[in-house]
């Protein structure tokens, strides 16, 4: 309980520097600070999955679906205001991830990741050809606004980083809280002898079933979310590059808790950004070889770090 109790004080205090740093901060680094918390957000749904001993690769699907509602709220709905859409990205990734759950619940292993790639893929080949959707290039996603009051310039990406902030620790919150209850602790048991979870009279589908709902309206908030910011959505966000980078932020963090994850989405956004601005040429290599580092250091992920803490203290 005390744990807990810590845990949501850290969070508080990290919404409250987080806000903060909305009047502090550049556009330029309010942006990269956004995306990397709508990343973080992806990843703490994939936590729950990877506590079980699955490996999605296809969550893609979901964060391009919430970026295709998002902009279709907007141009074909006239929705205009940012929760509404969001609210509308998290429900259709949340639907189309329940329908998908029925066929990934049986699966494991190498199966249930190439599984979810495949249907990734196909959503991207069918936005690829869609010409009504902009195919390749996309299109724009027409700027939003927060209770009727229209913003522009820097206050629009300072309103989208607030709230993009608040929702991903509001996740984060309830996830750590989860991660509390008997539950929440089914996972690892599921990876080490699923049999015997039955016998215990918890059923395994059922509980991945819900798991995988769950991270999939996660990554349809981020992707709405990301739209927003951005302005533009595309067929990449469906792409099985952009799924492996989710999954690489879920293993850099590691399965401890909530904090890998946010720590790692923001070390693959910080990394990404620095190399690609002074070795542009070579960005890639900087990029993969900077992560192998962090890996070979910390091979049970970020996460590890906090545990040798508070190891260290006690």
């Amino acid at each position: 309980m005390n744990t807990l109790r810590r845990s949501d004080a850290a969070l508080l205090v990290f919404l409250a520097v987080l806000a903060l740093g909305a009047f502090a901060m550049p556009s330029w680094l309010l942006s990269l600070t956004a995306v990397a918390l709508a990343k973080g957000l992806v990843a703490l749904g994939l936590l729950l999955l990877l506590r079980a001993g699955l490996v999605p690769f296809g969550h893609a699907l979901y964060y391009c679906l919430g970026g295709y509602a998002a902009g279709l709220g907007t141009a074909w709905l006239g929705i205009k205001d940012t929760f509404l859409l969001l609210a509308l990205a998290t429900l259709v990734s949340a639907f189309v991830a329940f329908a998908a759950g029925f066929l990934m619940r049986r699966y494991r292993g190498i199966f249930f990741a190439m599984l979810s790639m495949a249907l990734s893929m196909i959503l991207y080949g069918v936005l690829l050809k869609s010409q009504s959707l902009g195919s390749t290039d996309g299109f724009s996603v027409a700027r939003a606004s927060f209770f009727g009051a229209q913003t522009a310039g820097l206050g629009a990406i300072q309103s989208v980083y607030l709230l993009t902030a608040a929702v991903t620790l509001l996740a984060a919150w309830g996830v750590s809280r989860y991660l509390a209850t008997s539950m929440g602790n089914i996972g690892p048991a599921i990876r080490q002898n699923e049999v015997r979870v039955e016998y215990l009279g918890y059923s395994p589908r059922r509980l991945i079933h819900t798991e995988y709902t769950l991270s999939g309206a996660f990554a349809g908030g981020a992707g709405a979310l990301v739209a927003i910011l951005v302005g533009q959505v595309d067929p990449g966000m469906g792409f099985w590059m952009t799924s492996g980078e989710f999954v690489f932020i879920a293993i850099l963090a590691g399965a401890g808790g909530i904090w890998g994850s946010l720590a790692a989405a923001f070390v693959l956004e910080a990394v990404h950004a620095l190399a690609f601005e002074y070795a542009p040429q070579y960005w890639k290599f900087v990029l993969g070889g900077t992560l192998l580092l962090l890996i070979v250091r910390f091979p049970s992920g970020l996460s590890s770090i906090l545990k040798t803490n508070r190891k260290a203290g006690a």
